[in-house]
């Protein structure tokens, strides 16, 4: 066999893979779409889950998913951001840094049950949390800070040498080039990361069973004290999210409708997360062309 054609059959070959791959998961993301888009409404989007009778929503899982999402980003954004900078800019090579970075590798690989797990023996048991929104975004930081400190790490490693010699050349201070020169290059990519990093909080059940719980009060979503414990904005009441809700209803549900109603809250979470993913793309790409602009 020549070299012609042994390329010709290997480009067939990756070819095939990634059709089959590209068609498996359009196959799976349309099932899931067109078994429960037909569900989504907006009373089932607004209006509580019902535990016996039929009808339930998914009002309080939805708004626990965008809560935590956010009090997670809250911690693991700036925690990230400025590992990834001290990573990439402060940290010496040696053995030190290569363990550091083994570390965050590892952390990266571990599986979100035992992410679960261990925020449920720290933060739930040894720190006295309980299960609650807290003890999951905790949780939650451990499982995707690696993915932030890389993003940030290779955002800042990626600027142009040229730039930062150029701004130190010119008397800058180190934390001055950093600030004003490096990180508004690194800008798009680390928001574009810290998107898709969203996306994947939003989708995450195993880790919140151990820590954010598997019930949710009534919400009064007329009392915003965050120390009431009705309140939506209480940081230390337990809350069901959306893709714990949708495990739970599946293996448990007593619902008359409790299939439709998973069916529904599978594509409310599917379509949340590709809204995610596309909108991280599109506003990289904005933010890159808006800097290319006026650079």
């Amino acid at each position: 066999m020549n070299a012609k054609t042994a390329d010709r059959i290997a480009t067939v070959v990756i070819f095939a893979v990634a059709a089959f791959i590209v068609l498996l998961l359009i196959g799976l993301l349309g099932f899931i779409l067109v078994r429960g888009i037909s569900h989504i409404s907006w009373d089932f989007l607004t209006s509580a889950p019902e535990t016996i009778k039929a009808g339930g929503g998914i009002g309080p899982q939805l708004f626990n998913s965008l809560f935590l999402l956010v009090l997670t980003m809250l911690i693991t954004v700036p925690i990230g951001v400025g590992a990834g900078i001290f990573m990439s800019q402060y940290a010496k090579p040696g053995r030190l840094t290569n363990s550091i970075r083994l570390v965050v590798e590892v952390l990266s690989s571990f599986p979100s049950i035992v992410v679960g797990l261990f925020g449920m023996l720290v933060f739930v048991q040894k720190f006295d949390i309980g299960f609650s929104l807290l003890s999951g975004a905790l949780a939650l930081t451990v499982f995707n800070l690696p993915l932030m400190v890389r993003i940030t790490e290779q955002a800042m490693s990626g600027v142009p040498r040229e730039q930062k010699e150029a701004s130190l050349a010119l008397g800058l201070s180190r934390w001055k080039t950093i600030t004003s020169v490096m990180f508004p290059i690194a800008l798009p990519t680390i928001i574009t990361g810290t998107i898709l990093a969203a996306g994947r909080v939003f989708g995450e059940a195993a880790a919140l069973l151990f820590t954010a719980g598997m019930s949710s009060p009534r919400l009064d979503f007329t009392d915003w004290n965050p120390l009431s414990p009705f309140s939506p904005l209480n940081p230390l009441r337990p809350a069901e999210t959306l893709a714990v809700h949708i495990w739970k209803i599946n293996s448990e549900g007593l619902a008359p409708d409790a299939a439709e109603i998973a069916a529904g809250a599978s594509a409310v979470l599917v379509i949340t997360v590709l809204l995610f993913n596309f909108g991280a793309r599109w506003f990289g790409r904005y933010l890159h062309r808006k800097f290319t602009a006026t650079r």
